[in-house]
C-alpha cells in the first residue's frame, strides 16, 4: 500500500508547498542566496531519482487540473478563476535534470515515493534565466522549459521569450513562440504581435501573430486587425485578419466585411470575407448574408452567401429561404 503525504495550506502562498502532494518524500530549503546556486548541488549530489520544486507568479490561465470540462466531468474540486502562480518542477537522476514539468498548484502531485526537495524565495527571474538555459538545450529540453518560462508572469518572461522569435530561430519554434504572446500576456503580449505583423520577413509567422491577435482583450486589437484587413498588401495577410474578426462584433467589423466582399481584388479575400460572417458571435453576421444573397450583383458571392446561409441554424436564414421558395 503507497504511504500517502498530503500537505494542506490554509492559504495560497507564493513559495509555499502545493496544497496536494502525495507520496513524497518531502525536504524544505530556501532558495534566497540565488536559485543556480541551490540547485546545481541538489542536481549533482543526487545518484537516484528526485524532484525539485518552486513555484512563481504565473500568468492567469488554466493549466489543467479543472476536473470539469464542457462535456463531460469526474469527482475533485472545480476552481472557477486560474490560479495566480505555478509550480515548476525538475525531476533529477545520475546527477543530471531528466524532465521539466510545470503544473497548477490545484493539482494532485504524486511524486512515486521519490524525494522533493521544495525551494522557497525563488527569484522570478532567477528561474527564467535557470529555464532558459536548458531551453537553449534544444533537442532535449526545449518545450519542455520554453512552456515553463511562458507560465511565468514576470518580465524576464518575456524577454526571454521574445529571443525565440529572432528571425534566426527555426519557424517551428518561433510560430510555437508567437501563440504564447496572446491575452495572457497583456499589454506586453500585444505589442509583439503588433510588431511581428507590421515587420516580420516570415509569412507564416505573420499569420499566426494575426490570429492570435484576434484573442487580445487590448482597446487597440480590433482596428488594428480592421486596418490589416482593409490595407495590408498581401492577401493572405488580409484573410487572416478577416479570420481573426470574425470573434468580434460591431458597426465597424461588419464594414469591414462588406468592404472587403465588395472592394477586394483578391478573389479568395471575397471568399474568405463571407465565410467568415457565419461565424460571428450571436449570428450578427447573419443580415449582411441575406443582404449579399438577396442583391449583390457578383454571381460567385452570391452563391456562396446562399451556400453560407444553407448551413446556418439561423431563424433569419430559415424565413429568408420560405420567402424565397415562395416566389
Amino acid at each position: 500500500m503507497k504511504h500517502a503525504l498530503w500537505l494542506a495550506i490554509a492559504v495560497a502562498q507564493l513559495g509555499a508547498q502545493p496544497k496536494l502532494l502525495v507520496n513524497a518524500k518531502l525536504d524544505s530549503r530556501p532558495a534566497s542566496a540565488g536559485l543556480e546556486q541551490t540547485f546545481r548541488p541538489l542536481v549533482t549530489g543526487q545518484p537516484q531519482p528526485a524532484w525539485i520544486a518552486y513555484s512563481v507568479p504565473s500568468i492567469r490561465t488554466f493549466m489543467g487540473c479543472d476536473y470539469v470540462r464542457d462535456g463531460w466531468s469526474q469527482p475533485g474540486v472545480v476552481h472557477l478563476e486560474p490560479p495566480d502562480h505555478a509550480v515548476i518542477l525538475f525531476r533529477v537522476d545520475g546527477g543530471k535534470v531528466e524532465r521539466i514539468r510545470s503544473l497548477s498548484p490545484d493539482c494532485e502531485i504524486d511524486a512515486g515515493d521519490l524525494p522533493v526537495h521544495w525551494l522557497t524565495d525563488v527569484k522570478p527571474a532567477e528561474s527564467v534565466a535557470l529555464l532558459n538555459g536548458f531551453a537553449a538545450q534544444r533537442e532535449r529540453y526545449m518545450d519542455s522549459a520554453m512552456n515553463a518560462i511562458a507560465m511565468h508572469s514576470d518580465p524576464a518572461a518575456d524577454a526571454a521569450l521574445q529571443k525565440f522569435l529572432a528571425p534566426d530561430q527555426p519557424e517551428s519554434i518561433r510560430l510555437r513562440v508567437v501563440s504564447w504572446f496572446g491575452p495572457s500576456r497583456g499589454r506586453r503580449g500585444y505589442d509583439v504581435l503588433k510588431g511581428l505583423i507590421a515587420n516580420d520577413p516570415d509569412e507564416r509567422v505573420r499569420e499566426r501573430a494575426i490570429s492570435t491577435l484576434g484573442n487580445s482583450k487590448e482597446p487597440e486589437a480590433v482596428e488594428l486587425l480592421i486596418a490589416t484587413a482593409r490595407k495590408d498588401p498581401n492577401p493572405r495577410m488580409r484573410m487572416q485578419a478577416l479570420s481573426a474578426l470574425n470573434r468580434h462584433t460591431g458597426a465597424n467589423v461588419l464594414a469591414t466585411f462588406k468592404d472587403a466582399i465588395e472592394n477586394d481584388p483578391d478573389v479568395q479575400v471575397k471568399r474568405r470575407a463571407v465565410s467568415s460572417l457565419q461565424s460571428m458571435p450571436d449570428g450578427e453576421g447573419v443580415p449582411l448574408l441575406i443582404q449579399l444573397a438577396k442583391s449583390t450583383q457578383n454571381a460567385e458571392v452570391r452563391k456562396q452567401a446562399m451556400s453560407t446561409l444553407g448551413n446556418s441554424r439561423d431563424g433569419r436564414a430559415v424565413t429568408f429561404f420560405e420567402e424565397v421558395l415562395k416566389k
